[in-house]
């Protein structure tokens, strides 16, 4: 039997469909922008700086909010998610911003490091477009109280999630020297 959609669900899940789609693909294209626009003045590295300290506190915040959640204090599991939520939209519109005022920094590294971080880099920026619709359905089931909804998704949101935010790091530190 097919689960039909309430009345919020029939506004929502189009939306989160449409943002999970729109989003990556903004990126995208503004990846393979011919011009920048450095609206702000901003040196190259520092966009990668606040986004590699918005990730680590994301990452800090998931981890944090899954300890709530384990000792069942929801209302601070709730609370310290939409902090998390926060800070990784403010990282999507900065993060787009940067991609609009400077071009891509090439990583210089070889040998073994080089693979390591074109698999860290690889498998983040995958990640990084599954975790929207995963993150929007999973503060969405949660905001509505729908909990089983949210208990099931969140099993796969959460360490995927944290990857993302732990890799943002990650690509930072690999690229440090290169700014």
């Amino acid at each position: 039997m097919r689960a039909r959609l309430t009345k919020t669900d029939k506004i929502a899940v189009p939306v989160i469909i449409g943002l999970s789609i729109a989003v990556p693909l903004l990126v995208l294209i503004l990846m393979y922008l011919p011009e920048r626009f450095n609206f702000f003045g901003a040196q190259a590295g520092t966009f990668p700086f606040f986004h590699a300290v918005l990730n680590g506190s994301t990452a800090v915040l998931l981890i944090l909010g899954y300890f709530y959640m384990r000792i069942k204090e929801y209302k601070h599991h709730r609370n310290t998610m939409i902090s998390a939520f926060f800070l990784s939209a403010i990282f999507l519109v900065s993060y787009v911003i940067s991609k609009i005022s400077n071009d891509p920094v090439p990583y210089g590294g070889e040998g073994t490091l080089r693979y390591l971080y074109f698999f860290i880099l690889i498998t983040h920026i995958i990640l990084s477009a599954i975790i929207v619709p995963l993150v929007l359905f999973t503060m969405y089931r949660g905001l509505t109280a729908e909990y089983d909804k949210h208990a099931r998704i969140a099993r796969w949101t959460f360490p995927i999630w944290l990857y993302v935010a732990v890799t943002g790091v990650l690509v930072y530190i690999f690229m440090m020297p290169y700014y």
